[in-house]
């Protein structure tokens, strides 16, 4: 079924959490094994939706969603957007897509009396250099701190738990448009299984299990000020030698094709 994004942007709060690195293969299996509580409350019956993303490491993904351009469905390239820039000549803009004349969706959601905020979790969005600055700076305000970080073990409860508390604290005064870059996937995920590394597909399972316990510190805020629109995916996988290549920044199928969900509450 088609969202009207038009309604839903007029009554609901819009979450938009990015589980950086995560995988396509490790989510579908961790659900089908019946490890993922939290998530699967939200997610549909059959599990995780796989799409393509439109970047192969966290900046080129980032930037191409916030410009409305989320991961594509693998079984229709041209299916309806959600959010768009107005743009002549698309043909995934639709009546339901809600269309910005803001050059990104940030903004676009600021225009329309959002409150905009970032919880950053990796580099790309902890402002300490020029560059982890650029993504952060669209909001309107944005939050980074060591404990948000990739080498944190418990960066997923600090992230929840901080995003929560803004919540509860501007969702009572309006709308909240909010996104979270979810560090904890992203190498190094070892420490979530293990005293060192290396990192491997049971250790990027681990830190799922760990991102699907703390997400109640979030969703439970919403329960307190109001319906929510939310839309969570992967900005990429990640390759663990599989074809002999390692990480990101690369075109595989172990980064290109990512876990997508979106629901309401």
């Amino acid at each position: 079924m088609t969202l009207d994004m038009n309604k839903i942007v007029a009554t609901h709060h819009i979450l938009f959490i990015t589980l950086d690195a995560l995988r396509y293969d490790v989510a579908s299996q961790a659900f089908n094994k019946g490890l993922l509580t939290n998530f699967s409350a939200i997610l549909p019956a059959e599990g995780w939706e796989e799409r393509h993303t439109p970047g192969n490491f966290t900046f080129s993904a980032h930037q191409a969603f916030f410009a409305g351009f989320l991961p594509t469905p693998v079984d229709n390239a041209r299916a309806s957007r959600l959010f768009a820039t107005r743009f002549s000549g698309s043909e995934t803009t639709t009546a339901t897509t809600f269309v910005f004349d803001q050059p990104d969706i940030i903004s676009g959601f600021k225009a329309e009396g959002f409150h905009t905020l970032c919880i950053g979790g990796v580099g790309f969005f902890n402002g300490q250099s020029a560059l982890g600055q650029v993504l952060p700076g669209l909001f309107e305000q944005s939050y980074w701190q060591h404990s948000f970080g990739v080498t944190d073990r418990d960066s997923a409860r600090n992230q929840f738990s901080f995003a929560g508390s803004k919540i509860r604290e501007l969702g009572a005064h309006g709308k909240t448009f909010l996104f979270i870059n979810i560090s904890a996937i992203h190498q190094p995920n070892y420490h979530y299984l293990r005293a060192s590394g290396p990192d491997d597909l049971s250790t990027h399972e681990a830190a799922l299990l760990d991102v699907d316990k703390n997400l109640p510190l979030l969703l439970d805020a919403y329960k307190e000020v109001g319906p929510v629109f939310g839309i969570i995916c992967a900005d990429h996988g990640t390759a663990y030698g599989e074809g002999g290549f390692h990480g990101h920044r690369l075109n595989h199928p172990t980064v290109l094709n990512i876990p997508y969900m979106q629901f309401s509450q």
